[in-house]
């Protein structure tokens, strides 16, 4: 039986991937896994029984990700589920930088009387815009919601350039061939009308828009931020306001400084906040920490590498170690020292940390609990679990 805790308002339909006969909600303070949306947990102690952590939504900026590494504890994040809502939601901010339609509404509400319809009439050249196709969009930034982005975009008739150098095989092979790929970030500034920014907030990218690359960019260009509000320098975003650099800045991440700026679109952080964003990330995370609880496969997580091996043996170590030399070696030797025959064996690393699955026969548990503390009392073994499988042979 695993012990889920919960934060936030997590949709029922992820919340039922896991069994009542198996799982327990919300009964413990003590749980294997987390699952949350917004919580943050920094600062938290975590329990010793804590085994991971999901998250409903993409970024893990509420994690302290790097003590969980520490402890053994997984992070998964859920990439891609709330990826619709957002590119449409960016794919209406467009709309709106080119067509005054916020400011349209609201003239038309402060309209009085029975002539209301010829009031319009005379007035709506107060509100023309201009259209977006035939216009360049720059994507920096081609994972999941970027490359959707460039697709509805090259459908709406924009030209579309994008830039990332890390793109996935899986998502290269979702994007059009008319999306043209350039090299750096420089040339998507310097040529293109509107630009959108889809990359994960990290050292690297922290204020990546800065004045530097501000400068280079089409006077009266548009920049639309729905990634991460730290992405962008503001000091530098609002100077380029200011001046006619930037023609309007829309993001979904308020600053009071943004506010009271004409040409800035403030939206309060509605990227996800559709029902079924909601719904496809609560499902997403469950099944996540349901496969990893169960199995000791990873995928989707933040801080530690994709493993997956099939689980056909009764018996499975899984072993979080930090990613030194001979640490396979000192595992198997453990094993050997009390005549235990390894079936399959996996290890992948991922920066400071490594993952390996050990699958082996079925042995009594006073010997199974022996050659878990032999291995746990390996220098650099960070965490080892037992997983039982029921249905192996």
């Amino acid at each position: 039986m695993y012990a889920i805790k919960t934060y936030n308002a997590i949709a029922d339909e992820g919340l039922k991937k896991f069994e009542p006969e198996h799982y327990q909600l919300n009964k413990t303070e003590n749980p294997d896994g987390i699952v949350l949306r917004s919580q943050n947990l920094h600062g938290m102690v975590f329990p010793s029984e804590l085994k991971a952590i999901a998250r409903a939504g993409a970024g893990t900026n509420s994690i302290p990700v790097n003590e969980c590494s520490e402890k053994g504890v997984v992070v998964f994040n859920t990439p891609g589920a709330n990826a619709n809502a957002v590119k449409e939601l960016i794919l209406a901010s467009l709309l709106l930088a080119v067509r005054p339609i916020i400011e349209g509404v609201e003239w038309v509400k402060t309209l009085k009387g029975p002539d209301v319809d010829k009031k319009v009439e005379a007035e709506k050249n107060r509100f023309v815009g201009s259209e977006l196709a035939g216009k360049q969009l720059g994507v920096i930034g081609l994972g999941s919601i970027g490359a959707m982005v460039a697709n509805d975009a090259y459908r709406l008739g924009m030209e579309v350039v994008g830039y990332d150098p890390y793109v996935s095989v899986d998502t290269a092979w979702s994007i059009s061939s008319r999306v043209k790929r350039v090299l750096t970030i420089e040339e998507v500034l310097k040529t293109s009308d509107y630009i959108t920014v889809h990359v994960p907030l990290m050292e690297s990218t922290r204020a990546m828009i800065s004045a530097d690359k501000l400068a280079l960019v089409k006077r009266e260009a548009v920049l639309l931020n729905f990634a991460r509000g730290e992405l962008v320098d503001l000091d530098a975003v609002i100077a380029a306001l200011e001046k006619g650099q930037l023609k309007s800045y829309l993001t979904d991440f308020a600053d009071e400084r943004l506010i009271e700026l004409d040409n800035a679109v403030v939206l309060p952080h509605l990227g996800a906040s559709t029902a079924e964003a909601e719904i496809n990330c609560a499902k997403m995370a469950s099944k996540t920490l349901k496969y990893f609880l169960e199995t000791g496969n990873i995928v989707h997580s933040v801080n530690f590498p994709t493993v997956e091996m099939a689980l056909n043996s009764p018996l499975r170590l899984a072993v979080i170690n930090r990613n030194v030399t001979n640490m396979v070696a000192q595992m198997s030797i453990g094993l050997a020292e009390y005549s235990v025959n390894i079936v399959n064996i996996m290890n992948k690393s991922r920066g400071d940390y490594a993952y390996t699955l050990i699958d082996i026969e079925f042995i009594p548990a006073e010997k199974l609990a022996l050659i878990v503390k032999r291995i746990q009392d390996v220098e650099g073994i960070l965490s080892v679990r037992v997983i039982k499988n029921d249905n192996g042979k």
